[in-house]
């Protein structure tokens, strides 16, 4: 009977462990609620109700707060970037050694100077230096994110434009991908359709993140990163 329970569990901990847990949502992303209005009032015997109406003529687009919308993911970036730089220095300098009272200048040095020879020296002296330097680097990235994603309206300004934002989590085995966008965006660029392009979004903030195995496996180690960094010497 205990052996049993042994089993079981152990089972249950390997199925709680690869159950895929969602993770909490981000509190700067998250989805903003309409405020709330009071039911109107019924009033018997009338031919129309109050609030149960259908207009023929309303504009479905996002105007209000918790008003759902849906952005278009259209980004494309290309850059690059090169550098070439090169030094060369060459610095020479000598003096030759003087005359005095019609004879040149001769004597000995301490034997701790490190010299080829410290007898009948002069003030006879030579610097040359010379140093070179040659650098190039490239630089070249391409990105591109393309789907939908629909969020929420969370604040309308004074001049009428919409301030958006949410977030989308997707679950994958043992991973999780996250999109998360905001921004403001003007009343005119939504399309009939409640849809916008993420290029008319103003103050955008996008990313695309993940985490899990895959997200791990793709990324370098703590010691490689070290011979990467700033503080590596060479």
């Amino acid at each position: 009977m205990n052996i049993k329970k042994i089993v079981l569990g152990i089972a249950g901990f390997f199925i709680t462990g690869c159950a895929a847990q969602l993770p909490p949502p981000d509190p700067s992303f998250a989805a903003t609620r309409p405020v709330a209005t009071p039911p109107p009032q019924p009033n018997n015997g009338a031919i129309y109700h109050a609030g149960y109406e259908i207009s023929l003529f309303t504009d479905y687009r996002a105007r209000q707060i918790g008003d759902v919308i849906t952005v278009v993911l259209e980004e494309r970036t290309d850059a690059e970037k090169g550098s070439d730089t090169a030094i060369d220095r060459d610095t020479s300098y000598s003096l030759t050694n003087p005359t005095l009272l019609g004879s040149g200048v001769q004597f000995n040095t301490p034997n701790w100077l490190p010299l080829a020879s410290n007898q009948d020296n002069s003030l006879e002296m030579a610097v040359k230096a010379k140093g070179a330097f040659s650098g190039g680097g490239d630089s070249s990235q391409n990105n591109r994110l393309n789907g939908h994603i629909t969020v929420t309206v969370a604040e309308v300004l004074p001049n009428g434009n919409l301030v958006i934002r949410g977030e989308k989590v997707v679950t994958i085995n043992h991973g999780n991908e996250y999109i998360k966008i905001s921004g403001i965006v003007n009343r005119r660029d939504i399309k009939p359709d409640n849809t916008v392009s993420s290029l008319k979004l103003a103050d955008a903030r996008l990313a695309y993140v993940g985490d899990g195995a895959t997200h791990e496996a793709n990324r370098m180690g703590w010691l490689s990163r070290f011979f990467f960094s700033r503080f590596m010497p060479f």
